[in-house]
C-alpha cells in the first residue's frame, strides 16, 4: 500500500490548499530572515558574549508586548544554560520592580522599534547604576539602539502579517538571537553535560542525562557465573536474573564474557556438557557509570541488545562488573 505524500495530500480542496501555501510562504519569510540575521552578526555579538560571561551577578532580559514574550525565554534559556537571568517586565518596572536591578547586572533589552516608550525609564536606571545594557532592535537611530553599550541590530525585514503589522519575522530574530546568545555564552563557560544535567533534574532532559549508576541494578542483583562453570548453572543464572543475560567472570572477578539467548541456541547441542568460557560471546558490549541514560538507550539500540552490564575498569584493561542495565528499565522511565 502506497505511503501518501503529506507534503503534497491529494485529499485536500482548493481552500485547504490556499492554507498550506500561505502555511509554506510564512515558514519560508521567517525562515529568510533567520539567514539575514546569522550573516549581520558581527563584533556586537562578541561583545554581548563577553558582557554576559563577565556578568559579576545576573542578566535581566526585558521586552514589552511580544517582544516580552521573546524575552521570558531568552531569560529562561539562558538560566537553562548556566547563566543566572531572570525577566523583569518593563510594565511593573515603574511601581517598584526596578530594584531587581543592581550594580553586576548585565541588562538585555528587546524592542523591534527601539522605540517602546515602556523600556526608557528601565534603561535609564540601567545606565545610572552603571549596568551594561545589551539592545536588540531594528533601526539604528532608535532609542535602544543609540543608548545601548552593545546594539545588536537585526535586519529590517517585513513581518509576516498580511498587514505587515503583527509580530511574526521579528520576534522568530529575536528569539534565535538570544538562542545564539545562550548556546555562545554556554561554550565559553565550557558547560558539561554533567553540569546541564544537575540544572535539568526533572522531566526528559533530567533523564536522559542522568547516570546510569543511578539506574543501574546493583551488584548484588547481577547474573554472573564463573568460566569453569557449567552451562546448567549459567542457563539457571539466565532464568533466575530475568535479563536474559549471564556474565561470566575470571578467578578475579573480572568481565571476560557474556551468555546471551543467541549463545544459547547456537550452541544447543553443547549445553549439557560444555563450559561456560566455551560458550560465551567475548569482549561484551559493556557502559560505564558516567554513561548519560540517553545515550546508553542509543548504545543498546544501536547494538542491538535488551542489556550491558555497567563495569569499572580494573587492572590490567579488566573490567569489574558493577551492575547491569536493561532496555525496559529505560523505556519504563520514558527515555525514548
Amino acid at each position: 500500500m502506497a505511503t501518501p505524500d503529506l507534503a503534497q495530500p491529494d485529499f485536500v480542496g482548493d481552500a485547504d490548499q490556499r492554507l498550506l501555501a500561505r502555511g509554506r510562504e510564512v515558514v519560508s519569510a521567517e525562515a529568510a530572515g533567520l539567514m539575514r540575521l546569522a550573516a549581520t552578526l558581527n563584533h556586537g555579538f562578541i561583545d554581548a558574549c563577553h558582557a554576559i560571561l563577565d556578568c559579576r551577578r545576573q542578566v535581566v532580559v526585558t521586552g514589552m508586548g511580544k517582544s516580552g514574550l521573546i524575552a521570558r525565554k531568552i531569560a529562561a534559556t539562558f538560566a537553562a544554560t548556566g547563566t543566572p537571568a531572570a525577566f523583569l517586565h518593563p510594565g511593573e518596572a515603574g511601581h517598584g520592580d526596578l530594584g531587581m536591578l543592581a550594580s553586576g547586572d548585565v541588562l538585555v533589552v528587546l524592542s523591534n522599534s527601539g522605540n517602546t516608550p515602556e523600556l526608557v525609564p528601565v534603561i535609564r536606571h540601567a545606565r545610572h547604576l552603571g549596568i551594561t545594557v545589551i539592545g536588540m532592535a531594528s533601526r539604528p537611530g532608535s532609542i535602544l539602539a543609540e543608548r545601548s553599550d552593545i546594539a545588536l541590530l537585526m535586519p529590517a525585514i517585513a513581518e509576516a502579517c498580511p498587514a505587515r503589522i503583527a509580530p511574526t519575522t521579528s520576534t522568530t530574530m529575536q528569539l534565535a538571537l538570544g538562542d545564539a546568545l545562550a548556546m555562545a555564552v554556554m561554550d565559553l563557560r565550557g558547560m558539561t553535560r554533567e553540569r546541564l544535567g544537575q540544572l535539568h533534574p526533572a522531566g526528559a532532559i533530567g533523564l536522559a542525562l542522568m547516570p546510569v549508576r543511578e539506574l543501574m541494578h546493583p551488584a548484588e542483583r547481577l547474573p554472573l557465573v564463573m568460566a569453569e562453570a557449567g552451562m546448567p548453572e549459567a542457563i539457571s543464572i539466565i532464568t533466575q536474573g530475568c535479563f536474559g543475560v549471564a556474565g561470566v567472570t575470571d578467578s578475579g572477578g573480572n568481565l571476560v564474557g557474556i551468555i546471551t539467548d543467541g549463545d544459547l541456541r547456537r550452541r544447543f547441542g553443547l549445553l549439557g556438557t560444555a563450559f561456560a568460557h566455551e560458550v560465551m560471546t567475548r569482549d561484551p558490549k559493556v557502559l560505564l557509570p558516567e554513561t548519560p541514560a540517553g545515550d546508553a538507550l542509543a548504545f543498546l539500540t544501536a547494538n542491538q541488545i535488551t542489556a550491558a552490564f555497567v563495569v569499572e575498569e580494573a587492572r590490567g584493561g579488566a573490567y569489574r562488573p558493577v551492575g547491569i542495565v536493561h532496555i525496559h528499565d529505560l523505556l519504563r522511565r520514558g527515555l525514548n
